[in-house]
């Protein structure tokens, strides 16, 4: 059997489709890491890793037999890409079979942080509607949707968006050709002209906090910020402040940065939505998820082309 070098948390139903080929290594919270590479690292030939777990430089480069690593997410930022390429390894991940369900929970988010549907019902379940309405919320009808990143789930959520009667406007650090949406050449414009602001461009340390203060000041105090790509890309103790202070009206939020933990804070707040990362989490994603986790490894151990490879990353 092949052996594979387990460094995030998997379904178990992907795991045991798994061992029934590959003979997995459990490193998962890196307790005993050292001793097991010591017994099994010569022989690991590939990886599995996540969105948030991935394998850095210093341990790829101490698995000398090293040839394939799987990503089981669409965003690939926790492993260091160009460290493994940079010595031959393949690294892949499982793009297009989430973007409609990521889609789906960003339009979610935008419409119970404008509507406050979170607020609202915690509002009934207190018992609150006895004794007075609610304040009102927002429409989304004629607002301007500045989304950050307009890959394969910004566009996903730019098509739904419009059917919601939002204006769509983007950034995007790539040239994009002839498209419906306004493009805004700098982050601070397309905030500026928000009312509502999605984050979904890529994680990694070259956008991190990459949306501050000067970003949230320029959204303003009628405007929403919507996160489902990476907590990092936020910078959280600015976005706090801002909630906290009515520099921006609410947020909704499916990522954060050091998650699972999640600020008291944000916790506290009536004008916030969150939810725990879910934004791929239905039954038909995931399973969709882990066919492409099974393919990539085996049509390389097969001697095939994997399916789904991350872009070069070094020149």
């Amino acid at each position: 059997m092949i052996d594979i070098l387990q460094v995030a948390t998997l379904p178990p139903a992907l795991l045991e489709r798994l061992s029934k080929n590959y003979r997995i290594h459990d490193c998962v919270d890196g307790k005993g890491a050292d001793e097991l590479l010591s017994k099994v690292g010569p022989n690991i030939r590939g990886i599995l890793a996540g969105g948030t777990q991935g394998p850095d430089a210093n341990l790829i480069g101490s698995l000398p037999n090293l040839e394939i690593i799987v990503s089981h997410s669409v965003g690939f930022d926790a492993t260091d890409v160009a460290a493994a390429q940079s010595r031959g390894v393949i690294v892949t991940h499982t793009p297009e079979v989430l973007t409609g369900d990521v889609a789906d929970l960003a339009m979610t988010l935008i419409l119970m942080v404008t509507r406050r549907v979170g607020e609202s019902e915690r509002f009934l379940r207190r018992g609150e509607w006895l004794k007075r309405r609610m304040d009102f919320g927002v429409t989304v009808k004629g607002r301007t949707l500045g989304i950050l990143g307009l890959g394969r789930i910004g566009k996903a959520v730019a098509r739904r968006a419009e059917a919601f009667g939002l204006n769509v406007a983007f950034h995007d650090i790539q040239p994009l050709g002839d498209l419906p949406y306004r493009h805004y050449p700098t982050l601070l414009d397309l905030a500026e002209a928000s009312d509502i602001l999605l984050v979904a461009c890529e994680g990694g340390p070259a956008n991190r906090g990459l949306v501050n203060r000067a970003v949230l000041e320029a959204l303003g105090p009628k405007g929403y910020l919507v996160n489902t790509a990476r907590g990092p890309i936020v910078d959280q103790d600015a976005l706090i402040a801002a909630l906290q202070t009515g520099l921006i009206a609410g947020a909704g939020l499916d990522v954060f940065d050091g998650e699972p933990s999640v600020p008291d804070a944000l916790l506290d707040m009536e004008n916030v939505v969150l939810t725990p990362h879910i934004a791929s989490s239905t039954h038909e994603t995931r399973r969709a998820m882990a066919d492409l986790v099974v393919a990539n490894l085996d049509a390389h151990f097969s001697g095939k082309a994997v399916l789904t490879p991350v872009p070069r990353q070094i020149s």
